[in-house]
């Protein structure tokens, strides 16, 4: 999949500088009675410790420490959204991709607009970075957290990789 860098600098060039957004946990979900946990813990560690794990993880990517995510994951989603989440954790850091260049990557061209639906069911925005997939022609488009968030996630990375 073919990352572009140059599509999210024309996009943000003459953005204005935009504070950080105020982010706090709100709720962690959980499967209760499912047979499915959100954590493995069968290596030992606890899902309080996966959660504090996550809250560090989190806190070093906002202050530029961090540019990828070492967590353990269980995003509950179809076969096919499973597929799109995974790619959309080989999007670089400071780099975006389009909807099709996904679809493209997952050797489905037409499924573009599933891709789109797949991004938009991320349970699990920042760390499977949605927010780095844009238009094909370089503008922002749909992010749960609101395009201006989306904008400035982009922006800061930008910003801490010196781009």
């Amino acid at each position: 999949m073919a990352a572009t860098g140059a599509a999210t600098g024309d996009l943000l060039a003459g953005s204005a500088k935009t504070q950080a957004p105020k982010l706090e946990v709100v709720k962690v979900l959980a499967p209760v009675g499912s047979g499915h946990s959100i954590c493995d813990t069968t290596s030992g560690t606890s899902a309080e410790d996966h959660l504090q794990q996550a809250i560090e993880q989190l806190q070093q990517y906002f202050a530029g420490e961090r540019k990828q995510f070492s967590l353990t994951l269980a995003p509950s989603g179809s076969p096919f959204q499973q597929q799109v989440w995974q790619a959309l954790c080989a999007i670089p850091f400071a780099h975006s991709c389009s909807y099709g260049a996904i679809a493209n990557h997952l050797d489905n061209p037409k499924a573009v607009r599933a891709v789109g639906a797949a991004n938009g069911r991320n349970p699990i925005a920042i760390v499977v970075p949605c927010h780095r997939v844009i238009g094909a022609n370089g503008s922002l488009t749909g992010y749960a957290g609101g395009l201006n968030r989306k904008l400035w996630l982009l922006q800061h990375e930008m910003q801490c990789a010196g781009r």
